[in-house]
């Protein structure tokens, strides 16, 4: 997936992936979703965020996290 609406820049935020550039880390977005925060309450809170960002920073944190084939070690 191409991620139009998430930024990543060294100089702002740490580096932190954020919305827009706006400095509104992904992980809070992801975190207000996750403690039961509707999309209407989120972008109340956020007046600067559109509903694709919300949805975005799902997919983003999504992908971060899926499943990756791992190399197995053997056991010493």
């Amino acid at each position: 997936m191409n991620f139009n609406r998430i930024t990543v820049k060294p100089y702002k935020m740490g580096g932190v992936p954020c919305i827009r550039s706006l400095r509104i880390p992904v992980a809070t977005i992801v975190g207000m979703t996750a403690e039961g925060m509707s999309e209407k309450e989120i972008l109340a809170y956020y007046p600067d965020l559109e509903r694709e960002d919300i949805r975005e920073a799902l997919y983003f944190a999504a992908e971060a996290v899926r499943e990756r084939e791992l190399p197995l070690v053997a056991a010493l």
